[in-house]
């Protein structure tokens, strides 16, 4: 066991932490967040925000961060009032977001670009949300559309002048009805993958990322893993306690080490097996993250998947250098702007890290 880990491993003893068990046995060892705003407003003029909805104050009292749920949860499906259609249907992202990069990934695997149109706004979160921008103001984002609006949350009031819940992406916007089809990547990710199969050119179609002799497995891993990883980065980050941070970053190593023994264990590449379906997907917005970005700025700091995790290190990096439509949708500039100079809380100087040396490692 080297010396850093040596240090760390007696620290986390000292203070009565259980320590992943992988982790004191590893010998070489070495953060459907997009936007939490919950008040009214009216869309023209763009208000104020209240101190009290200050954007900012993610935790509860108690120190816990919850995210609430996603409010729009209508399906794109034959015989309702959202048809499947090629042009019809528009994608908002953010490159940043670890939820709307799923979106993202699966649009691409699915050869969905001429069917379903995409833009990304800018990857500052600030007190107004997430706001479009031009290519040459920031690179990789793009101004609105359709209406020329300036924040995403303008389209949650075209649709409901009196909405009071979030304002995140992805959006799937219907430019048909004008309104907002779906905001839960979860559930755009399967649409993605089952509706639009008429429009695709032949070599996508039939092809599912949730194969269904995979399903009772895949929502079982899905479950825990949005909990304690996909989720889990954001407890401990946004955390204001002292306990709650420790019980949600032990948790995440936990989790890592499972994932880490099942990839150990499976008769393939991918999470299950030779089939990459949307558990691997999922997973992998926060494990691209991780090293770069949650290690240091959410304080997830137990160790790294580079060092400390072979099988999650080889999987995200075949991902990543495999398969295009992972590392086309991977934008580590706007990832690592976005957590750093956006949440103020975290880091009040907007100061973003050098490193790690390389985002991502080659094969």
């Amino acid at each position: 066991m080297n010396l850093v880990f040596s240090v760390r491993a007696r620290a986390l003893q000292t203070c009565n932490i259980q320590i992943p068990q992988r982790l004191t046995s590893f010998k070489n060892s070495r953060l459907n967040f997009c936007l939490l705003i919950t008040s009214k407003f009216s869309t023209f003029p763009i208000a104020t925000m209240d101190k009290k909805d200050d954007i900012l104050a993610w935790a509860s009292k108690d120190g816990e961060f919850r995210r609430k749920p996603s409010v729009f949860r209508n399906s794109v499906a034959r015989g309702t009032e959202y048809e499947p259609d090629k042009g019809r249907y528009h994608l908002f992202i953010s490159w940043a977001c670890p939820w709307a990069h799923r979106t993202a990934i699966v649009r691409e695997l699915k050869g969905l670009q001429d069917v379903i149109s995409m833009s990304a706004v800018d990857w500052l979160l600030g007190p107004m949300g997430w706001k479009f921008s031009s290519p040459e103001e920031t690179p990789g984002a793009n101004e609105d559309p359709f209406y020329n609006f300036e924040f995403i949350r303008q389209y949650y009031f075209k649709v409901n002048p009196d909405y009071e819940g979030r304002f995140t992406v992805p959006v799937l916007w219907d430019t048909k009805t004008e309104s907002i089809v779906n905001n839960e990547s979860s559930e755009i990710i399967r649409m993605f993958n089952e509706e639009f199969d008429d429009f695709i050119d032949e070599k996508y179609r039939g092809i599912t990322y949730y194969p269904e002799n995979l399903r009772v497995e895949i929502d079982e891993l899905n479950e825990w893993v949005y909990d304690t990883v996909n989720n889990g980065v954001y407890k401990s980050g946004f955390a204001t306690t002292q306990t709650a941070y420790e019980t949600h970053c032990i948790k995440l190593f936990k989790s890592l080490d499972r994932l880490e023994e099942i990839l150990g264990k499976s008769s393939g590449p991918f999470l299950f097996g030779d089939t990459l379906t949307e558990a691997d997907i999922r997973l992998y917005t926060t494990i691209i993250r991780f090293d770069p970005v949650y290690v240091q700025h959410f304080k997830c700091n137990l160790g790294t998947i580079r060092a400390d995790y072979p099988n999650l290190h080889t999987w995200v990096r075949h991902l990543y250098w495999d398969y295009p439509a992972f590392k086309n949708t991977t934008n580590f500039e706007h990832i690592k702007k976005h957590y750093t100079k956006s949440h103020k809380q975290i880091n009040p100087f907007s100061i973003t890290p050098i490193g790690p040396a390389g985002n991502i490692l080659p094969k």
